[in-house]
């Protein structure tokens, strides 16, 4: 993608609206732009960033066995009664009444919903285990929206729903989702802890939160450090084998949220020199709540006895939109973004140090037609902006390399490649640039 014919609207002053580091400067790179109160339009850059992480939650998705469905934003108010949320779920749920005075909700969660789906066709335990997800905008009335993505009003989630014969085949459709969700924040560069969390208006009795640690973490967590360095499960892991060792491993070692923390048990089970206390970031979160919403909605199956039962349920939610902010908290330096090369919006930003100049316009073409027909994205910065500013530009949105060609590098027969996190150059060929860089898909 050239620059001159792309939208790409950075700003040089910082917001006065944006508190905190990812907001700033998903704003100042042009990301987002704010349209009303903590609701964002997702500009050029942003919606690529959105993009590559949704494509990880769903590979890692239906790598775990889950099936990918749509369902609707709007909901009926009749679901919602069926399973006794409707009064209980307060303000955050937006309501609405069509032409016909209908009660509907924009979802804030597809619980009732995805119930009501398998209710409607599955009959037999046979047809068990199952589990599908979607990825939807949800929206919730936040009181206060604050902190641009990481706390608005509506956002983009990826929620699946399992659906079990008994608790001890719903236990182990939660471990499916524990383990995916430890390779999907890997997968991004994120090192996430899944620690015990309330279960909120969800429900049920066990649930985990998955934290990326962050200075400018929304909630106090309290760990283990031993979590920090565990191996993450491998592409070939047996999602249908035992994965309880995995699952253990983590469970065995303390990790809580604020809101469940148990300062005596922490200091109890946790060496001095092994407790960590630090600020943290919800990316995701599952749920085990049973028969929660299947008894009240009769989703019901037969058993290998004969018998009606209802189906042992869990949910599983990672806030994708929300992800593009955490992973701004955890990946950036002063100059601006640093993003992890799979969730990248670009892998190359190619900058010409002289646009106009017959000798570097003509490199920099070659170099963006090899790069593009090697398969890798580039934003190739052909503008006639000073090279202060491209730089400045390059850090700011945070492209994991840039290429820089000026006429000086090409009278030595040299380009020179930044890697963005840390800075580290080096000047070679074109044709090592090119390969140097196709390598490393």
């Amino acid at each position: 993608m050239r620059l001159s014919r792309y939208f790409l609207p950075v700003l040089k002053e910082t917001p006065a609206e944006a508190q905190i580091v990812s907001h700033r400067l998903m704003l100042r790179a042009g990301l987002i732009r704010q349209e009303a109160a903590g609701i964002y339009a997702w500009l050029p850059l942003g919606i690529r960033v959105l993009n590559k992480i949704k494509g990880i939650v769903h590979e890692e998705m239906n790598r775990a066995g889950a099936i990918e469905i749509l369902m609707p934003t709007l909901q009926s108010a009749e679901l919602w009664r069926e399973s006794g949320r409707y009064d209980d779920y307060g303000k955050e749920m937006l309501r609405i009444k069509d032409r016909h005075d209908r009660d509907l909700l924009y979802g804030p969660t597809n619980e009732e919903m995805v119930t009501e789906i398998f209710r409607a066709y599955v009959r037999s335990y046979k047809q068990l285990p199952l589990n599908m997800y979607h990825t939807q905008w949800k929206f919730r009335d936040e009181v206060r929206p604050r902190f641009g993505v990481m706390r608005g009003r509506e956002f983009l989630m990826k929620d699946a729903y399992s659906f079990d014969i008994d608790a001890a085949a719903a236990r182990r459709a939660y471990n499916r989702m524990y383990v995916a969700y430890l390779r999907t924040f890997a997968r991004m560069g994120l090192k996430s802890i899944p620690m015990r969390a309330e279960t909120g208006p969800i429900g049920g009795d066990l649930s985990h939160e998955f934290i990326v640690l962050a200075e400018t973490g929304e909630s106090q967590v309290y760990c283990h450090k031993d979590l920090l360095d565990m191996p993450i499960p491998g592409e070939d892991t047996d999602f249908y084998g035992d994965l309880e060792s995995i699952v253990r491993a983590r469970t065995e070692l303390y990790a809580a949220t604020e809101d469940v923390h148990d300062a005596a048990r922490f200091e109890r089970e946790v060496p001095a020199e092994k407790r960590l206390s630090a600020r943290g970031i919800e990316v995701g979160q599952v749920f085990y709540f049973g028969t929660k919403y299947s008894a009240p909605m009769k989703a019901v199956v037969t058993g290998p006895d004969g018998k009606e039962v209802p189906v042992e349920m869990g949910s599983y939610g990672i806030g994708v939109s929300r992800l593009v902010g955490a992973i701004i908290e955890a990946c950036h330096d002063d100059a601006g973004i640093i993003w992890p090369e799979s969730v990248a919006p670009f892998r190359v930003a190619l900058i010409n140090l002289k646009s106009g100049d017959a000798e570097t316009d003509q490199a920099c073409d070659a170099l963006y037609s090899q790069l593009n027909a090697a398969g890798i994205e580039v934003l190739y910065d052909d503008t006639d902006e000073r090279p202060g500013a491209k730089f400045a530009t390059a850090d700011l949105i945070g492209i994991p390399y840039q290429l820089v060609v000026g006429p000086r590098g090409l009278s030595a027969g040299k380009v020179e490649i930044k890697v963005r996190a840390g800075g580290a150059r080096q000047e070679m060929s074109p044709d090592a640039a090119v390969k140097y860089l196709v390598q490393g898909i």
